[in-house]
C-alpha cells in the first residue's frame, strides 16, 4: 500500500533531498563513535533546524522540511541500515579515508559531494550550518572525527532556534 503526498515547494523538497546527505555522514559519524541514541536524536534535530534555515533563506517553505520531503527523509537515511551516506560516516568513525571509503562502497555517496557545496552556499546567505562545517572539515580537512565532535560540542551555549 502506498499513500502518495504532493509539494508545489520544488525549493524545499531539493534542499531537503540533498541536505540529508550531509547530515547522515554526521549521523554515521555519531553511531561509529558509539556516542548514543540520544546524541543521535540531538544530531538529527539539529540537522532538522540547519536545514530548515538553509532551505527557508532559499525560498522553501517550512512545512515541507518538516514534512515527509524533510524531516522523514532526513530520519530514514541517517538510521536506515542500507543508507550509504551514514555508511560513509561510520567509515570516517573507523578512521578510514575519503578515497578508500568511495571506493568500498562502489555507489555514490552524494553527501559527500554536496557537503562542500552546502557549505559555500550557507556562507553565502550567512546561514549558521555547525554540522555542515564539521562534516566537510571531516571529509576534506582531514579533521579526527572525535575533534569535530568535540568542536560542535564546544560551541557558546544558546537558545535553541
Amino acid at each position: 500500500m502506498l499513500r502518495v503526498y504532493f509539494s508545489t515547494d520544488v525549493v524545499g523538497v531539493e534542499v531537503g533531498g540533498a541536505v540529508k546527505n550531509v547530515m547522515a555522514i554526521a549521523t554515521g559519524i555519531c553511531d561509529g563513535l558509539g556516542l548514543g541514541l540520544n546524541a543521535r536524536a540531538a544530531l538529527i534535530t539539529r540537522g532538522l533546524a540547519e536545514i530548515t534555515r538553509l532551505g527557508v533563506a532559499l525560498g522553501g517553505r517550512p512545512e515541507t522540511l518538516m514534512g515527509l520531503a524533510g524531516a522523514g527523509d532526513l530520519i530514514l537515511t541517517c538510521t536506515g541500515e542500507l543508507s550509504r551516506n551514514r555508511r560513509v560516516g561510520l567509515m570516517l568513525a573507523e578512521g578510514l579515508g575519503v578515497g578508500d571509503i568511495l571506493a568500498r562502497l562502489g555507489h555514490v555517496a552524494e553527501g559527500v559531494f554536496t557537503a562542500k557545496e552546502v557549505k559555500r552556499l550557507a556562507e553565502a546567505k550567512g546561514i549558521e550550518m555547525p554540522i555542515t562545517r564539521a562534516v566537510c572539515a571531516v571529509l576534506y580537512d582531514a579533521l579526527p572525527p572525535r575533534e569535530a565532535v568535540q568542536m560542535l560540542l564546544s560551541r557558546d551555549p544558546r537558545e535553541e532556534g
